[in-house]
């Protein structure tokens, strides 16, 4: 590449390594993320870490894990298990994309002022090939069976439900509660049974959500670097100046949602009975609620409903008011009823959105044209950014999760 931007021959060893570098820290990195949160949670005491730390990665990159399920008691037949779940582990995807967009644009930031379009195109497209083919592998390793069995679940016959009250001890997930009709003897039919859940990485659907998701990180990551080289031409220049300083902008403000969230969690964990539980369910899926936070705090209606146990693992009150008036949007309003506090998110999502564009209109070049008009312009700029980003949270942040457990009726 010399001075002007014109491209002379692609230097595909130097692609080669790159790429291998970008998508090796990324995968290392949420593998770690997922590893470690999993094992703080407890999930490594009922089956092996490493097909979940790689089915758990294959979800954060937008895949698909299937799981299928069989219940056996003794002398027991016609018993059934179903579960299916729709969750992105944002935690371990934001470490992955962290790293492999810090990579990606340090290799490129030695072609100097701008870059060709042809090394642009090797340089992403080796990182692309490179990832989805790993993806691949790991879809391949991401399937095992996890195998709960009754006489560890720590039933206590004399306090079972339907005998004296009491609730259901799970390892990993603690009390339960009371989940409703059991009777005495029915719960030792439980004790004495074993329970196969079983899970599998659906390779298509993961493989088109692996191109997506770094397709989608490495545009993101050029359209928010400020000193990262673009090929010449007017529509870059444009983007260089205009588009720029918004996005970057508002991935500054995201990430410091993120920070938050994660600062709550380690206020949560002080004095809290199971600190590690907190600290993996943090390191996973912090960005999940930080990020839900966001457009619920800009007074975006949300659709929910929870029932069931399930509905016991929401926090305060988006738990209560997803069962009791579940036909109702979700609101900061509807949810300041419960708890007043609530409108410390409308404040906060206020204050970001006033960092955002104060970062914005810091970053954006001036052109002489006053100040009014300056802010103005800035203004659109990333009101236009922030009406692509508040779609994509929405649809990062769903959540859907059914389970259930049948024996013989129960």
């Amino acid at each position: 590449m010399n001075a002007s931007g014109s491209a002379d021959r692609v230097r595909w060893g130097d692609v080669l390594l790159a790429s291998i570098a970008a998508v090796s820290w990324a995968l290392v990195g949420m593998a770690g993320a997922a590893a470690l949160g999993l094992h703080l949670l407890g999930a490594d005491s009922t089956a092996a870490l490493g097909p979940m730390t790689a089915a758990t990665v294959v979800l954060a990159v937008g895949g698909s894990v299937t799981p299928a399920g069989d219940v056996s008691a003794f002398g027991l037949e016609g018993a059934e298990a179903t579960t299916a779940v729709d969750i992105t582990p944002l935690g371990v995807g934001l470490v992955g994309a962290l790293l492999l967009a810090y990579f990606f644009l340090r290799s490129l930031r030695g072609a100097g002022p701008y870059i060709s379009g042809t090394e642009l195109a090797a340089r992403a497209g080796g990182v692309v090939i490179l990832f989805v083919a790993t993806v691949g592998g790991l879809a391949w390793a991401g399937h095992d069976v996890i195998t709960i069995d009754g006489a560890e679940l720590g039933l206590d016959l004399d306090k079972a439900p339907g005998a004296g009250g009491g609730g259901i001890e799970v390892p990993g997930l603690g009390d339960i509660g009371d989940i409703g009709g059991l009777l005495p003897d029915r719960v030792g039919d439980l004790v004495d049974a074993e329970a196969a859940v079983g899970f599998s990485v659906n390779t298509a659907d993961s493989l088109g959500g692996a191109l997506f998701w770094v397709l989608g990180v490495l545009v993101i990551a050029l359209l928010a670097s400020r000193r990262t080289p673009l090929p010449r031409g007017a529509a870059w220049e444009a983007v260089r100046r205009t588009v720029r300083p918004a996005a970057s902008a508002m991935v500054s403000v995201l990430l410091v949602a993120v920070l938050a969230g994660y600062a709550a969690a380690a206020y949560a964990a002080i004095g809290d009975d199971h600190p590690k539980r907190i600290a993996g369910a943090a390191l996973i899926g912090a960005p999940n609620g930080a990020w839900l936070g966001i457009p619920l705090g800009l007074f975006v209606p949300w659709d929910g409903r929870a029932t069931g146990e399930l509905a016991k693992v929401l926090p305060d009150p988006l738990d209560e008011l997803l069962r009791v008036s579940a036909d109702e949007p979700a609101t900061v309003s509807r949810l300041a009823e419960l708890d007043g506090r609530v409108w410390l998110l409308a404040v906060a999502a206020a204050v970001m959105m006033l960092y955002a564009g104060v970062l914005a209109a810091a970053r954006t070049p001036v052109d002489g044209h006053g100040a009014f008009a300056f802010a103005g312009r800035c203004a659109v700029r990333l009101g236009l950014v922030t009406a692509l980003t508040l779609p994509l949270l929405v649809w990062l942040t769903d959540v859907s999760a059914d389970a259930s457990l049948s024996v013989l009726g129960i």
